[in-house]
């Protein structure tokens, strides 16, 4: 079974690409962020002449999350992050899929830093905290997948020099990560590719892709009760190398039935 995760910015404008990608590699569990789409103008009828059903948690501009699942329908389980009734960003959507329970994310960015942006991705990095405390409890298999928008270490990035200011890089949102991990949950691309992590993201700006100047922001993180069908776990960078591509590129896990 693999499960994937694909900040695919704007899944409308970028359908062929997705397309394309899901033929090529047939994960079986797919979870989306930033569709920049809403609930009705999300392609569900072109996924689903793919082979693939979708449950959409849609929203104009930035936001908007959505799991896919190959042959069969995801259950919702969950839409939004519990612990604020009044946040209506649309960042997070829960489903069960293949007797596993799916978390997609989108954390906030954060930037710019202080001020309200970055006090909000950590007040959500706090809900996130007590939510997914609640279903690592439970001992059900789960996966926590999305774009986290948190380079965890220096080492998951091509360089510190240029981003020393940026959220995604701030002592405080990286001792959020940690706390998460400190609940039992497995980073598995870290943990499968100890020397050399694969990067997630490179920005358009400043060559950054032709330089391979990326960074990993986008996580897959997998409850004790997972951790030990985990068979392999990377990146599929060439994605991000198609014309008209994504400044993502596609992380996955496969676990062993």
């Amino acid at each position: 079974m693999r499960i994937a995760t694909f900040n695919v910015n704007n899944v409308v404008s970028r359908l062929p690409q997705l397309l394309a990608w899901l033929d090529v590699t047939r994960p079986d569990v797919v979870c989306l962020q930033e569709l920049k789409a809403t609930d009705a103008t999300f392609p569900r009828a072109e996924l689903l002449a793919s082979g693939y059903a979708s449950l959409v948690h849609g929203q104009k501009t930035w936001n908007g999350v959505a799991i896919l699942a190959r042959g069969t329908e995801p259950l919702e389980i969950r839409r939004g992050l519990p612990g604020d009734a009044a946040d209506k960003q649309a960042r997070y959507l829960e489903a069960a899929v293949g007797g596993i329970v799916i978390g997609c994310l989108y954390l906030p960015n954060g930037n710019p830093q202080p001020g309200p942006k970055f006090d909000y991705k950590l007040a959500w990095f706090t809900r996130l905290h007590r939510h997914a405390a609640s279903l690592m409890k439970t001992g059900h298999p789960v996966v926590l997948a999305g774009d986290y928008n948190v380079v965890p270490t220096d080492e998951d990035i091509y360089s510190t020099a240029s981003w020393k200011d940026n959220a995604l890089l701030h002592p405080l949102a990286r001792a959020a990560y940690r706390k998460l991990l400190k609940q039992g949950w497995s980073d598995v691309i870290r943990e499968l590719h100890p020397k050399q992590v694969p990067y997630t993201f490179w920005s358009y700006l400043r060559n950054r892709w032709a330089r391979d100047a990326g960074m990993r922001i986008d996580h897959l993180l997998v409850s004790s009760s997972v951790r030990p069908r985990v068979i392999a776990a990377g990146v599929d960078k060439a994605v991000r190398g198609m014309e008209g591509s994504s400044d993502h590129a596609p992380a996955w896990v496969e676990l062993a039935d």
